[in-house]
């Protein structure tokens, strides 16, 4: 005799790269249980996870004021899951990362009178910070990747726990630190990281061959390797190369280009933990409107600096130029500094692996696993 149980349905929403990796991740553990069902939004994947897509969100990713272009697209988006949940049974949604996009998606699902968990933390101790009551009424459970968030969040009243950095995870991330044995900087190995999503190689690709080529001019035996997130990208990156300039490519390998490299110019995001993980000293760069910095931006930020790394480190442990507007001379200038300067990369590089350690400690798709399957049974 068969009996039929009811299954538990979780929703995921994810809107960018990164958080289809995420949610995949957890999707596969999630999986192994014969009671839960998975639907939700995002990319390629979750989709090869087992979870059923209403919508191929990702390659709309957008950041800042480029984002106003796909106000339209998500909108339309966040009506489908608002009909979904509607329409279906739910018994948790987990919202990752994206909170411009994910808040609205939590805001439904409370409406509804389903729980939801945040996964990755909106980074409202950087900036409006007075968001932190709309998070409240959002959000049942918040999952944490960085971990001074959990204390930041529940000194707040938000139910915050760390539960480690699954990009770490996912990547196979293991902290090495560069000793630079006979480095030369004439013979340098640089890796190039224009970011994942369009706005970003958009904003950063053509600057950062031009800072390439500068330091090609004084060292003409520097080799560059460019990190692409799949072939797409890599085509698109192509076509938008300069013929004078050289170098390979690779696809999604940004830790493994960075244990092969000397020195990395990166765009600021999630990359860059994964670069420090490889020990590999780097400068960041994030590119942002001038007007809207000057007017808006730099009055909105509350931290002292704005990459991920050198919050983490609580000072300047790689320079980074964020916002960058114009001139590539000062970033070509401080990256031809530190490279004749040895014992200060293999300080970097050794500091940079302790700063990553901190995140490795848990596994953070297993936890967030045990966190929803706690929820789930909770009365």
């Amino acid at each position: 005799m068969t009996t039929n149980v009811q299954k538990h349905r979780i929703f995921l929403s994810a809107a960018e790269p990164s958080a289809d990796a995420h949610c995949a991740a957890l999707a596969r553990i999630l999986s192994r249980r014969d009671d839960i069902e998975l639907v939700g939004v995002g990319g390629p994947k979750m989709a090869e996870a087992g979870v059923e897509l209403l919508e191929t969100t990702v390659r709309h990713a957008a950041m800042t004021y480029k984002a106003f272009a796909k106000v339209l697209y998500f909108r339309s988006v966040i009506k489908k899951i608002k009909n979904y949940l509607m329409d279906n049974r739910t018994d948790l949604v987990i919202v990752c990362d994206s909170p411009a996009f994910n808040f609205h998606v939590a805001k439904v699902a409370k409406s509804l009178g389903t729980k939801t968990v945040f996964y990755v933390a909106p980074q409202l101790w950087a900036w409006a910070p007075w968001r932190i009551n709309k998070l409240k009424k959002s959000c049942d459970k918040l999952c944490c990747i960085l971990p001074f968030e959990e204390a930041w969040f529940k000194e707040r009243s938000v139910d915050a726990e760390f539960v480690g950095n699954p990009l770490l995870e996912e990547s196979n991330c293991e902290p090495a630190k560069k000793y630079y044995l006979g480095f030369e900087a004439d013979c340098a190995k640089i890796a190039i990281m224009p970011g994942s999503r369009a706005a970003e190689i958009q904003s950063l690709w053509i600057p950062m061959q031009q800072i390439a080529l500068g330091l090609q001019g004084k060292y003409p035996k520097m080799q560059f390797t460019v990190v692409a997130l799949d072939d797409e990208t890599e085509q698109t990156l192509r076509s938008q190369q300069f013929q004078d300039f050289s170098c390979e490519y690779s696809i999604g390998s940004v830790y493994t280009t960075a244990r092969a490299s000397d020195f990395a110019i990166v765009t600021s995001g999630s990359a860059t933990l994964q670069v420090a993980s490889a020990g590999c000293p780097m400068v960041i760069m994030y590119q942002s409107s001038k007007v809207l910095w000057h007017l808006v931006g730099r009055w909105l930020v509350n931290t002292e600096h704005l990459s991920l790394v050198n919050i983490l480190a609580k000072h300047e442990l790689v320079p980074e130029f964020m916002p960058y507007f114009d001139s590539v001379e000062p970033i070509e200038s401080r990256i031809e500094g530190l490279l004749v300067l040895k014992d200060l990369l293999v300080q970097t590089s050794s500091e940079l692996v302790e700063l990553i350690r901190q995140l490795t400690d848990k596994h953070a798709s297993e936890r967030v696993a045990q966190i929803v399957e706690d929820m789930l049974n909770q009365k």
